[in-house]
């Protein structure tokens, strides 16, 4: 079966796309926790490797820095591959790297295995949502990508408690080849319900740098890297600001960001809808959204109910703005739509590390209770930012009318 790369009219083949683009969102599933698990089993790696928490909490920068740096270099280095075949060699590099973890003998192997993982977390996302927005009518392209990257937020929901569970119960081991089966059955659906896509001749490498290198689309790429600052700089967070402001007790915090993951969940999903409708407008108004709720979150910290009912629209407000962004990235570089999508991610993780940094300044230099506000600043300036270019954008089109 094939499909041309750019699905045009009203109608069109519907019942295998949802298939075809559930199979994506159980890569992104897979990839959503063996990114986020380590977090609830550091210090069962830790003590079995013999290394100090701080040591053991590299796992988690380097991946990082694997997925900002790593994945654009990879995505131009396998552009002439087939984008089906491309994602199936995304998730078997995935089960190698998860595979690799699980019998890894010691600190520095697993450090390279986490390495190799990150290696395919910004390519997949990058290949998935131009292969997700091509099986689907063009006014659908958002929703399709929110449908893909819902396997991350149910990651976090579902996906990271199960596999913490696992980890404390039966070693830390054990996570890391659940997540390697879960790659195996993304691996599966990909190779069974992804068509084959007829693409456009690939770009030369020259080509897609220089696609990505407009001022429009890096102000973007900037844009995304302070909506992302913004959240992270509270959420890194949230564990001590709900048990040392709002009162709560140590247990009560994962519900709480279950709960969280829910909003998550949802937001991403209205936020695809909302783009699909009017994608710049949709993508300002959640961000302008986000901050009003950050700076309201300032005085509902105090109080537990508010706070919950606060963490849960923000979570749904934080992550409605990224199919937008996903989409308004790979239109403005369109002779490099999966290298600009590599590239969202690539400045969404530099954005988490920088939001963690600037947080912990503020703690040390200011309080805890100064990080909403904070945290509404750099949301606050992706606003601006946006806006600006919204403004330009509509001046540009009338001076061309």
């Amino acid at each position: 079966m094939e499909l041309s790369q750019q699905a045009t009219g009203n109608k069109g083949p519907k019942e295998p796309f949802p298939i075809s683009i559930l199979s994506l969102t159980v890569g992104a599933f897979a990839i959503g926790m063996t990114e986020f698990v380590i977090m609830g089993i550091l210090p069962n790696v830790a003590d079995d490797l013999n290394v100090s928490i701080a040591s053991a909490g590299q796992l988690i920068t380097m991946y990082a820095l694997g997925v900002a740096v790593g994945a654009p270099i990879l995505t131009v280095l396998t552009h002439q591959i087939p984008q089906k075949k491309l994602l199936l060699l995304l998730m078997g590099l995935f089960i190698l790297g998860n595979g690799v973890s699980v019998f890894a003998p010691n600190y520095a192997v697993l450090m390279g295995a986490r390495m190799l993982t990150a290696l395919t977390h910004g390519t997949f996302f990058g290949v998935g949502a131009v292969i997700a927005s091509n099986l689907v009518r063009p006014d659908k392209r958002a929703g399709a990508v929110s449908i893909m990257m819902a396997g991350l937020t149910i990651a976090n929901i579902i996906g990271v408690p199960i596999g913490t569970f696992i980890g404390q119960t039966m070693g830390w081991r054990a996570s890391f080849g659940a997540i390697a089966i879960m790659g195996v059955i993304a691996l599966i659906g990909i190779l069974i319900f992804i068509p084959k896509i007829r693409q456009e001749q690939a770009s030369s490498i020259a080509q897609q740098i220089t696609a990505l290198m407009k001022p429009g689309l890096l102000l973007f790429l900037l844009i995304g890297a302070l909506g992302n600052a913004g959240l992270f700089a509270v959420f890194t967070y949230i564990a001590p600001l709900l048990i040392e402001i709002t009162g709560f007790a140590e247990p009560s915090v994962t519900w709480i960001l279950v709960l969280f993951g829910i909003g998550v969940t949802a937001g991403n999903i209205v936020g695809g809808r909302l783009a699909d409708w009017k994608l710049l407008p949709s993508i300002l108004g959640v961000y302008f959204t986000t901050a009003v709720i950050l700076t309201i979150f300032t005085v509902t910290i105090y109080h537990p109910v508010t706070a919950v009912l606060t963490i849960v629209l923000w979570g749904a407000a934080s992550f409605a703005v990224m199919p937008g962004m996903q989409v308004r990235v790979m239109s403005l570089a369109q002779s490099a739509p999966a290298l600009a999508s590599t590239a969202s991610h690539s400045a969404g993780n530099l954005g988490n590390a920088a939001g963690a940094f600037i947080g912990g300044l503020v703690i040390t230099h200011l309080s805890l209770t100064s990080l909403p506000w904070v945290g509404a600043a750099l949301v606050g300036l992706a606003f601006i930012l946006g806006g600006a270019c919204y403004m330009y954008e509509r001046k540009a089109a009338a001076a061309g009318a």
